[in-house]
Parts: C-alpha cells; structure tokens; sequence
C-alpha cells in the first residue's frame, strides 16, 4: 500500500508540531494542543524507527509463531503494513488477552491488535481506533457432542481465555455452566479436542479458523452477544495518534488491502459490514 498524500500530510504536520519556530512562541495555541502534538507516540515512533505493537501469537490466525520461527498471521500482516507505511520497523510484541492493557499503559508498546472489543468498560483505562474486523460469539465443541446451543450447555464446562469478555457474557445471561479460564487460546481449544471443557465461547473468525485446522470440532453460532468490533488499543489522552491510526484504517480498507488480508487468512470474505445499519 502507497504512502498516501492525506497520510504524508498528518506526518509531516506532526513532525512541524517539534520543531515550531521561536518567532511563532507568542502565538496563542489552544490549551494543551502543542504539547498533545509534541508528546505523541506518533512523534516517538518516527523518532525512534520502530514501531512496537502488541500482538496475541497464540491466536491462529491473527496472530502465531510460523515455521521460520517469525511471528505471521493476519494482525501481523496490518501490523507490517502500518510500519511500512510510517517507514519504522516493526517490533511485534507477543502479549495474552489479561495483559493488553498494562502493556499500553506501562508503555511497552505503542498499540494493540491482539482481537481487541471495543467494550465501554475497557475505554475507561484506555483508548480505541475505528473497527478494522467484525465478529459476533460462537461455541467451539467436539462434532457429535450433542450441544447446539447455549442452552445445551447447561451443566457442562465451557473454555473461555482469561481476560476476554467471554466469562463476563456467560455470568451475565445468567447461563449455569461451570467456566474454566486458560491463559491462552490454544490451551482452550486444547481442552475442548481432550474433553476437558464441553465448549469454547470465543470469537466467530477465530473458531470457523479453528474447526477447519481441526476436522473433529464444530462450530455453533450461539449468538450471545451483539456484533463485536474489533479495533487497535492506544494509550489514552493521545488524540494525535488515534488520528493517524484512524486515517491508517481508511486508507487500509478504501485500497482493498484489508480485505485482501482477510481472504488470505480467513478464504472467505467478511460476514459483516465494518459500520452498522442503525
């Protein structure tokens, strides 16, 4: 994807925003709009040549380890567009669904795209871009299992990962399921092909990925939640940044490049529009 000239723009203004001259000191500036500019993670990346961004690699295929040992998978490939684009490298980070959110706000990376819902508890602690995918919730169960849906689960063990929302959605439908938390994707899935969860709640591009890896797991549509979107987490208080990252987006999706990305990974296309029909 080609530097854009509206992309160009925003880095160069950003870049203007350091370097003001002293003659233009007097002139008035609203109120905390020079330092946002000048504090940017924007302005530290382009300064430091390196973009760090967090990434679950055990969350095939968003995000894994590939056979040359590199990290790969769809959020990797948005990631590597995003460097390119900025012209740094990329630094991907390999971090778990409970700890997305210290990494931002212990700055140890510059943003998130590890299957990141935007949830209105979640931008009390920090900030999020427009959606990049859409997915609503299914069941990951063994083929013949004899559960259809949620209501099947009654009794039985659900799979959920630790610090998604999954247990939260369960606890409030009020559904009497026994939930067992695993640190990682893989590990729930893991549980469900041994029989030591009945099911697994989680994303439905995750687990229509996971059912073809694996011939012995199914698929139900178990519609708990609304539609979730999906989106880069930022640090708060850094408008500057959202911005750019948001203008990233458009130019990701109006090229056709993110939906490139996700025939590659998903060989089909998306199931649902990035903006809802209200």
């Amino acid at each position: 994807m080609k530097l854009s000239r509206s992309l160009r723009k925003v880095v160069a203004l950003c870049a203007a925003a350091a370097v003001i001259p002293a003659a233009a000191a007097c002139t008035p500036m609203p109120a905390g709009g020079g330092a946002a500019a000048a504090d940017s993670t924007l302005k530290h990346v382009l300064a430091a040549g390196t973009l760090k961004v967090a990434s679950c690699l055990s969350f095939t295929p968003f995000g894994f380890t590939n056979s040359d040992g590199k990290p790969d998978g769809y959020d990797v490939d948005i990631a590597n567009e995003l460097a390119k684009e900025m012209g740094v490298k990329l630094e991907v980070v390999d971090t778990t669904s409970s700890n997305r959110i210290p990494n931002l706000q212990t700055n140890k990376v510059d943003v998130v795209f590890c299957n990141f819902t935007r949830t209105l508890d979640r931008a009390k602690e920090i900030s999020f871009t427009n959606p990049y995918v859409v997915a609503t919730e299914g069941l990951l169960v063994r083929t013949g299992s004899g559960v259809n849906s949620l209501e099947d689960m009654k009794g039985r063990t659900i799979a959920v990962v630790k610090g998604s929302t999954n247990a939260d959605v369960l606890r409030e439908r009020g559904i009497d399921v026994n939930v067992a938390e695993f640190d990682s994707s893989q590990a729930a899935v893991l549980a469900v092909k041994q029989g030591q969860a009945d099911a697994m709640v989680e994303d439905s591009n995750f687990l229509q990925y996971q059912a073809k890896l694996n011939p012995g797991l199914t698929v139900v549509t178990s519609k708990l939640v609304p539609l979730e979107y999906n989106a880069f987490g930022v640090k708060q208080g850094d408008q500057v940044w959202i911005d750019y990252l948001n203008l990233f987006l458009f130019e990701l999706n109006t090229s056709g490049k993110n939906l490139e990305l996700y025939r590659k990974w998903f060989g089909a296309d998306p199931r649902f529009p990035l903006q809802p029909a209200f």
